[in-house]
């Protein structure tokens, strides 16, 4: 049996920072990791797949270039090679650096293989135990694959493996009109794949307020990317080296297969019940505001949680663990303001409540909007796609929400973000003298156009 002060299960966006955090303090840490440091985001998420969108942002620009006076006289084309080579290299470099790092952490043994809980706080890797008063478990998520009849007879991508897909796709059929579908729709149609998108619901990102999905889908159209809403996969086959969809309305033949259609949490082989750590319906982990499982001091962190499904939210669990177990805080998970983005270009940039959240939730709205086509800096860079939308409490006159969907979106959101953070009310924002020409210098632009809505 090897003792430590504390065992992370995962080393992804959480984990790491924590463990070292606690070295530093003079703990003796062990973390485990199955494959590789880094979790998601570095090996099969935000790197690699925001660097497969710069590359296709790139292809795009160059088929526009007329349109700025640049002739470069040649057809566009792209290198799938050179493309995967460019993911491969920046995963690389940043799981590289990863583990530089915390080789260097002398109080830090970084142990490879699948962990198992055998007991309330002790776990084995490879018949070898290890037992600790405190165990923190980040062990991310992984694509879910549906029971859909034939689908396991068929070669099939997930976001995982199509990231180091190095062939041109003929035709490129996405399973799922959510957010990660959307943008490698997107992404291989820009490489030069016919895509077709098929969705269960009536609209893509779902999620979304019904003016925002319909701008999505919009933007998506004018890729020439084929959207199939309301469609029911019945059964998936193969005809010659094809894949065959049929859906309840009609059958798609298409040369890939990418199957996006959520995540499930890597909760399912780590012996949890063993612990008695108490999982939720969907196989999440079940925490508290001070993300602690049903077993006193055992924490779940990052995506196994379900209280975030993104790096920032990852890292932020790891913020709120150590102010409170090592700087004396009381920080919950609930203090924190959720922003994200969908990565399609233009990018969406969302923040806190979504008109259709903030009616549910009982408040009376004051709601703005402006369409991309009137900002200054989206026309001069011939990108006049989308709106900005900013949600406002009538009776308080605190910013409840907001989306920009637009060039620069994912940057210019984080405005209001600090602004949602610091509790500012919009009066105060209505007077701030942003830089010209940017996207966020419309933000005082919005407040002032705020008006009442009127709901039947």
């Amino acid at each position: 049996m090897k003792k430590y002060d504390a065992i992370f299960l995962g080393a992804g966006q959480a984990a790491p920072f924590l463990a070292a955090r606690m070295a530093a303090m003079g703990a003796k840490v062990a973390l485990i990791e199955r494959k590789y440091l880094g979790g998601t985001c570095v090996n099969a998420g935000c790197m690699p797949t925001k660097t497969l969108v710069a590359c296709a942002k790139t292809a795009e620009v160059a088929r526009r270039a007329s349109e700025f006076g640049v002739s470069s006289g040649i057809n566009v084309s792209v290198d799938m090679n050179v493309v995967a080579d460019r993911a491969e290299a920046v995963t690389l470099h940043a799981r590289g650096g990863l583990a530089s790092w915390l080789n260097s952490l002398q109080t830090v043994d970084i142990v490879y293989g699948h962990a198992r809980f055998i007991g309330e706080k002790t776990v084995s890797v490879d018949s070898e135990c290890y037992c600790a008063p405190q165990i923190f478990i980040n062990v991310g998520a992984r694509p879910y694959i549906p029971d859909v009849p034939g689908l396991a007879t068929v070669p099939h991508l997930t976001s995982s493996s199509i990231i180091a897909l190095r062939e041109l796709p003929r035709h490129l059929i996405v399973l799922g009109g959510s957010y990660i579908g959307l943008e490698f729709a997107q992404m291989y149609r820009r490489f030069g794949a016919e895509v077709t998108i098929i969705e269960r619901g009536p609209r893509v990102a779902s999620r979304e307020d019904l003016d925002i999905s319909a701008a999505i889908a919009d933007i998506l159209r004018q890729d020439q990317i084929e959207l199939l809403l309301q469609c029911d996969v019945t059964s998936i086959g193969k005809l010659d080296d094809d894949i065959l969809v049929h859906t309840n309305k009609t059958t798609i033949r298409g040369s890939h297969l990418l199957v996006a259609v959520g995540r499930k949490p890597n909760t399912d082989d780590l012996g949890l019940e063993r612990a008695g750590i108490d999982l939720d319906r969907h196989g999440y982990i079940v925490v508290n505001e001070h993300l602690q499982t049903s077993v006193d001091g055992v924490y779940a962190l990052g995506d196994c949680n379900g209280r975030g499904a993104f790096t920032h939210t990852s890292y932020n669990d790891f913020e709120i663990v150590a102010a409170n177990l090592l700087d004396g805080d009381d920080r919950k998970v609930s203090d924190r303001i959720v922003g994200y983005a969908l990565y399609i270009d233009p990018p969406l940039g969302r923040v806190g409540l979504s008109e259709q959240q903030a009616l549910k939730a009982g408040y009376r709205l004051k709601i703005s909007r402006r369409p991309m086509s009137k900002v200054g800096r989206a026309i001069e860079k011939g990108e006049v796609l989308g709106f900005m939308k900013l949600i406002a409490d009538a009776e308080t006159d605190r910013i409840l929400g907001a989306a920009i969907l637009g060039t620069g979106g994912d940057e210019a959101i984080h405005s209001i973000l600090t602004a949602m953070n610091l509790q500012a009310a919009t009066s105060e924002l209505k007077w701030a003298v942003p830089i010209h020409p940017t996207v966020s210098e419309l933000v005082p632009t919005l407040i002032g156009d705020l008006a009442y809505q009127e709901y039947a």
